[in-house]
């Protein structure tokens, strides 16, 4: 029975520091296709992968402003042209009538595609990634720290990346299997 193709290595560091150190050396040296894995947000880390801030916040207030628009018109034209009411002799068109459900309808809206544009950019929900399985990884949402080197990646000779990788001084090494 053959094994599945290899998918990386995997290196696990026990700090934050020695895992953005090793970020940047993988950068130095070249590295293109690398992920790196920790319990919680390590800005540094984040600066070294070259991970720009993710544009939720303007899909959010692109969203909202839609929506605003999408609502407001429809009460408008609602108000104006279909169901004329004339309501203590105020106007038909009047705009802060409009207002509450114009505000609510963005906030909706702004929630919604907020939610949907994070999951989509983080490419989720994703069920299964070979990273899950190596060796030890579990503790990343725990207490340790992982560098991926991708085999996709120009660079990578396993022989040749896991000595690169050594040389970083992690806790261990491990192959990552495309299960």
């Amino acid at each position: 029975m053959s094994h599945p193709p290899p998918y990386g290595l995997m290196a696990e560091f026990s700090g934050a520091e020695a895992m953005t150190e090793a970020v940047r050396a993988a950068r130095a040296a070249g590295w293109a296709r690398l992920e790196a894995y920790s319990p919680y947000p390590v800005p540094e880390a984040a600066e070294a992968l070259g991970v720009s801030a993710a544009p939720v916040g303007y899909i959010a207030l692109a969203a909202a402003a839609v929506g605003a628009a999408i609502s407001a018109g429809a009460a408008w034209y609602v108000s104006v042209h279909l169901y004329p009411v004339n309501v203590g002799g105020r106007p038909l068109n009047a705009w802060p009538v409009f207002m509450p459900t114009t505000y609510l309808v963005a906030i909706l809206w702004a929630c919604a595609a907020a939610l949907i544009g994070m999951l989509a950019l983080n490419g989720l929900p994703r069920l299964h990634h070979p990273a899950f399985f190596a060796r030890g990884f579990q503790r990343a949402s725990e207490d340790r720290f992982f560098l991926f080197l991708s085999a996709e990646d120009p660079l990578y000779d396993t022989e040749e990346t896991a000595r690169f990788l050594r040389g970083l001084a992690p806790l261990r090494v491990s192959e990552v299997r495309s299960s």
